[in-house]
């Protein structure tokens, strides 16, 4: 019954991520586990329901709600040099290794180029999380990863079309999706800057309980829902909803309230939800091929956003902190393969392997930034950028 995995969802993942508090690590690393834990590949005690995975993708949303509405535009921008290349950064090495590592499997041209793609992916909701717990967002590095993850969500999305066509697997046209793109970053920035001030404060007017926070939820989910509809993530379009909002007078309010009904609820779902979709029935007779994509995956986003990194002027430390924030892929490659898998660029057992790739990533990355994020000597008193 929903209402009593749902109860389970929260009781666990409080307490995993605690435990995983006292232990040193970010609790979202415990949420994540714990989530494997309750899902079919252990107790099966939660299944991967479809209202599951709607409660997950609102959890998300919100997640990149609040990022954007602790975001500082003026640093956002300052920092955009150095976002663009980690993201490219974090395409260029990523792709080439996974097309490599496709030919060492013995994949097919398409399908090796398909896998690079994939690898290309980043989901930085994770890392948005644990920089969160560490009060480490607000960096020069955290601003530089949530600026590197949408160019590279951008990226791979227009990417992704022109392998499509070219795979002739379905029609796509790489000129309509760059359109669509370009229209809806257009008409995202040109709403955001005249239309929802406006909104805020003809909503939150009303008197009515709670206008204000259900006016900015109606601008954030409806964000989502249009970036959906041009080929953009959610995530992407809930991220400038936040921004948009983080401009005017009820910027506190919303973040107070939003992350109340977030943290209560929504974004422990999520978190738990990731690892419920882990199954590993099939892999048996691939592990060896999980375990060294799992690595390539690693690698090339830590070493191809931090060198990216380096080039606009970050020192190592720092270059790998911003290679580390791109290493998860999460649910945005998830649904890449989801198509691959469609589209037969991806065979089952392939899927399978992706999925267990997707999910080191995802696990990997609150530890290591953990360890890259540990203050040294000359920073221990410094606030935050």
């Amino acid at each position: 019954m929903l209402v009593f995995e749902l109860a389970i969802i929260l009781l666990a993942s409080k307490v995993a991520g605690d435990i995983s508090i006292k232990l040193g690590q970010p609790g979202v690393l415990g949420k994540l586990l714990i989530g494997i834990v309750l899902g079919p590949s252990v107790l099966g005690l939660i299944s991967n329901t479809e209202i599951l995975k709607e409660l997950s993708e609102i959890g998300v949303i919100l997640l990149m709600f609040l990022a954007g509405l602790e975001t500082d535009l003026d640093e956002l921008r300052r920092k955009g040099k150095a976002a663009t290349l980690a993201g490219v950064g974090g395409i260029i090495l990523p792709f080439a290794a996974g097309y490599l590592a496709g030919s060492w499997i013995g994949l097919g041209m398409y399908e090796s180029i398909f896998l690079g793609l994939l690898l290309s992916a980043t989901s930085v909701s994770i890392s948005v999380q644990s920089l969160r717990e560490m009060n480490k967002l607000k960096t020069d590095e955290g601003t530089t990863i949530l600026g590197a993850a949408i160019i590279d969500d951008v990226l791979v999305v227009l990417l992704l079309a022109f392998v499509m066509g070219m795979a002739g697997s379905e029609a796509v046209s790489f000129t309509d999706v760059l359109v669509k793109k370009v229209l809806f970053f257009a008409g995202a920035i040109l709403v955001a800057w005249k239309v929802v001030p406006w909104v805020m404060r003809f909503l939150g007017g009303l008197r009515t309980s709670e206008a204000v926070i259900s006016a900015a939820l109606i601008i954030c989910f409806s964000y989502a829902y249009v970036s959906d509809l041009f080929g953009v993530a959610t995530i992407i379009g809930a991220y400038i909803a936040g921004v948009a909002i983080s401009m005017t007078p009820m910027k506190h309010e919303v973040y107070e309230k939003t992350e109340t009904i977030s943290y209560s609820f929504f974004v422990p779902v999520f978190f738990t939800s990731i690892g419920v979709t882990a199954e590993f029935i099939g892999i048996g007779d691939h592990w060896g091929i999980a375990i060294v994509l799992s690595v390539v995956a690693v690698l090339a986003k830590l070493f191809g956003s931090g060198f990216g990194a380096m080039l606009a002027g970050f020192d190592l430390r720092s270059s790998l902190r911003i290679g580390t924030g791109m290493i998860s892929r999460g649910e945005v490659a998830l649904i890449i393969a989801s198509i691959g898998l469609q589209a037969n660029l991806l065979a089952p057992w392939m899927f399978t392997v992706t999925v267990v790739v997707v999910l080191v990533t995802t696990l990997v990355t609150p530890p290591l930034l953990k360890v890259f994020f540990r203050d040294r000597p000359d920073e221990a008193n410094r606030q935050p950028a």
